[in-house]
């Protein structure tokens, strides 16, 4: 299918949606990976192609949000520590077995932060109080969720999202901009990982990233706008799609 002039715009276009989605929600996977497996891409080059293009979209929309002072690099080095650290382990696993069981566990667990999000309506809206030590939170999510995001992946800006909300008392659109920080942490870290297992096919990986780095401009522009208005009802509307698209791959 590459030798098809066609597939190139195709590829550019599908990077700038799902760079627009993941600056605002996260979920551009959703996109992204069934594109790359559609033009050939055995699954192992499929992921870390497909971490390899993420890796544009979340540092550009990271850097945005540094500039307009939503995120704070300094206050979560801990967090890219312990995220670097799960995410190499996760990369490192999942070139080596399958992710099995995660795709029986994971469509319910984010559909329970889909169905918290519903049912809480002003979460998010403002800084609530913490209720974990932020090296004790990035300890535990940043091992957990860079080892998640390195072996298996769909979802992690979600339950990067809802933890930052729940456990650090952020406002959502403070936490949609950390979540991208731990993403570009984990992404560039996986990609790292696949391009030394030689798991990297660079030509479509380059082309994506020229779409998620537009993509992600717009979309962090509209976070940064909008805020918890447009972050909320997308979040929950992608949240709700990833778990319909994981539960349809795993029984039908």
């Amino acid at each position: 299918m590459l030798e098809s002039v066609w597939i190139f715009p195709i590829l550019f276009f599908t990077g700038g949606i799902a760079g627009l989605i993941d600056a605002i929600a996260g979920g551009g996977g959703m996109l992204t990976l069934p594109i790359l497996l559609s033009v050939g891409c055995p699954p192992h080059i499929a992921l870390g192609t497909n971490k390899f293009q993420s890796t544009f979209g979340s540092f550009t929309s990271t850097f945005y949000y540094r500039q307009h002072d939503v995120v704070k690099v300094r206050e979560a080095y801990s967090g890219i520590i312990f995220t670097i650290t799960g995410t190499i382990a996760g990369t490192s696993l999942v070139q080596k077995i399958e992710s099995g069981f995660l795709e029986y566990m994971i469509p319910w667990l984010l559909l329970g932060t889909a169905i918290y999000m519903i049912f809480t309506p002003r979460i998010g809206d403002s800084d609530k109080k913490s209720r974990l030590e932020k090296n004790i939170f990035y300890l535990i999510f940043g091992i957990t969720l860079g080892f998640y995001d390195g072996f298996f992946g769909p979802g992690v800006g979600s339950f990067w999202a809802i933890a930052f909300v729940v456990f650090l008392g952020f406002n959502l659109t403070k936490a949609t901009g950390y979540t991208k920080l731990m993403n570009f942490t984990s992404n560039i870290t996986s990609a790292i990982t696949f391009i030394i297992g030689g798991n990297t096919w660079f030509t479509i990986g380059i082309i994506m990233a020229g779409g998620q780095i537009l993509g992600s401009i717009m979309g962090a522009r509209l976070v940064v706008m909008k805020g918890n208005r447009l972050i909320k009802p997308v979040y929950i509307i992608i949240v709700i799609l990833t778990t319909l698209n994981l539960i349809y791959q795993k029984y039908f």
